[in-house]
């Protein structure tokens, strides 16, 4: 009865994980969660405010599918103001979140037998959507000694008459890596001469640490710009997960316009609350709160590395960005699943087994919580590791 591309696709092991320590909870076991990917930040007043008072005026109806001319024109001088990368409202799509950028993306352009190259450590969500699609995904692994970032040369290896798509995220989810302008000027010199579209996620590029810079992929060059489709959203910098708002823009209007269509006859336009709210989130108005949060997650960040390489067997390189923590644990196993299946067992701690993110011997820990609650779980992983030596 079901479609096989349907039968192809696999459960976000983050979700699986977060699953499994309800589950402890509800039996009534104490249990700390570090697997999800959300900040523990209040949506600023600013931007509740403005939904509010969307509904006091009525803002309840349907609006165009690609979003309200307001809403575009906000997107577009967040685009220009922040990235100095220039659109016009007919080539900005806002959607419910990330994931349904990227789905409307890669149904709009990967074919079957078409390659989509995708860096490793990647979002789980990224080879699913490949594989729903029917394309195929082509990995580069990177490891602690490449700061998890893929060099110019791996890039011109991966890349076939099949390539169709080259995925990048800066910030990285899981691991927190950003691409400094010099790296991403190479990685566009490989792709000079080639058809080959570039999916930028930049969902936490609020979230960068100390010297880090936030370089937006398509500001590099006139070529990059063409062939770059951006991605955000509020999400991750605006403590805005449960609002669903996500957007995209390309200078292919042609490839906006088909997504559009996609939309048009999937979900319509998002919702309309969500995108009053939205424009006080684009616009500064929250720069404030956004840069609270970051200095928030910056201290936990030094915190928890320090505590994390004072643990024998264990070791995390720092990273640049985001609110996570990818641990190494190839001291101690050679199997994150159970690894962290053991762990939220033995000790009620729950992080996200590296191998659903394409890397085995590691695991992903969220600090995106308080100072007290990542003290008292790392201490607790640390206990459980000295079991394992």
């Amino acid at each position: 009865m079901l479609s096989q591309r349907i039968q192809t696709l696999s459960a976000s092991l983050t979700i699986e994980i977060a699953s499994l320590a309800r589950d402890l909870k509800a039996q009534g076991k104490d249990v700390l969660s570090f697997s999800a990917g959300e900040p523990d930040f209040d949506t600023p007043d600013a931007v509740k405010n403005a939904a509010k008072k969307a509904l006091d005026e009525g803002k309840t109806k349907y609006t165009a599918v690609a979003g309200t001319p307001a809403l575009l024109k906000a997107v577009a001088d967040k685009l220009q103001r922040e990235n100095n990368i220039t659109y016009a409202p007919n080539q900005i799509l806002t959607n419910n979140g990330a994931k349904h950028s990227l789905f409307n993306l890669f149904q709009a352009v990967v074919d079957v037998g078409d390659e989509v190259i995708i860096p490793a450590p990647y979002w789980v969500t990224y080879p699913e959507l490949v594989k729903y699609s029917g394309g195929t995904s082509v990995i580069i692994d990177t490891d602690d000694n490449s700061g998890f970032k893929i060099t110019a040369q791996q890039l011109k290896d991966a890349i076939t008459p099949k390539t169709k798509m080259l995925v990048l995220t800066s910030p990285s989810n899981p691991t927190g890596a950003v691409y400094t302008k010099e790296e991403l000027e190479a990685l566009a010199e490989v792709l000079k001469g080639t058809n080959i579209l570039v999916a930028s996620d930049e969902m936490y590029e609020k979230l960068v640490f100390g010297d880090t810079k936030f370089v937006a992929t398509a500001s590099i060059s006139e070529d990059m710009y063409q062939r770059t489709v951006t991605i955000n959203g509020l999400s991750k910098s605006a403590a805005m997960t449960g609002w669903r708002f996500g957007y995209m823009a390309s200078p292919n209007k042609e490839l906006i316009a088909v997504m559009d269509n996609l939309q048009s006859q999937s979900t319509s336009n998002i919702n309309s609350i969500t995108q009053e709210a939205a424009i006080v989130g684009l616009d500064g108005t929250i720069n404030k709160e956004v840069e609270a949060m970051r200095v928030a997650f910056e201290a936990r960040c030094n915190e928890a590395v320090e505590l994390f390489n004072n643990i024998d067997g264990l070791s995390v390189v720092k990273p640049s960005g985001a609110f996570y923590l990818f641990v190494n644990i190839k001291e101690v196993s050679n199997d994150s699943m159970q690894f962290c299946k053991d762990l939220l067992e033995a000790q009620g701690v729950a992080v996200v087994p590296g191998v659903g993110f394409g890397a085995e011997g590691y695991f992903r820990f969220s600090f995106a919580t308080d100072i007290e609650t990542i003290r008292k779980g790392i201490k607790r992983i640390k206990t459980f590791v000295q079991t394992l030596k």
